[in-house]
């Protein structure tokens, strides 16, 4: 798994995701966008890929591309309408961009071709207000644990395994 950031100008979502499509095909990856303020940080990606991959390993995917499966792991949704929350849309938007398989590095250059603004790392640009919402995070559960809240989202995460 690799990943990279940046600023990206999204003034048509399909014609987006169909350059990210092609990236993926041309190079073997299935290749992902989330907008950057859900991203808590690299782990929540990492967890994301392996469990999006052990489950396509074990026949249990829910989704049929492995880079809707990432999506709904990063998420912990198991509905794919939901899951898209944390996507991206049209308009200048802060994204993280991962791509998983075969021709990785290759992938990066041609996604890094859609960014401005990049070399930030994952979870710099979340938003915490957004993302305690979006993952069900309750003020009781911040003040029970010491846990930073890129913990408390990987834990999220993992769950969607149990659930599924």
């Amino acid at each position: 798994m690799e990943v990279t950031t940046g600023t990206a100008e999204i003034g048509d979502l399909d014609a987006f995701i169909e350059d990210l499509d092609r990236i993926g095909e041309e190079t073997g990856c299935a290749i992902q966008a989330l907008d950057a303020r859900y991203v808590a940080g690299p782990e929540q990606l990492e967890r994301a890929v392996a469990l999006a991959n052990r489950s396509f390993e074990r026949g249990e995917n829910v989704a049929r591309e492995r880079s809707v499966e990432i999506l709904l792991y990063a998420a912990g949704r198991r509905q794919i309408n939901r899951a898209f929350e944390i996507g991206v849309s049209e308009g200048e938007r802060a994204v993280v961009l991962v791509a998983d398989g075969e021709d990785e590095n290759r992938a990066l250059v041609a996604l890094g071709e859609l960014l401005e603004d990049g070399g930030w790392t994952p979870g710099e640009r979340a938003d915490p207000e957004l993302i305690e919402t979006f993952y069900g995070i309750t003020d009781a559960e911040r003040a029970a644990t010491d846990a930073p809240l890129r913990d408390l989202v990987c834990e999220r995460v993992a769950l969607l395994e149990v659930e599924k």
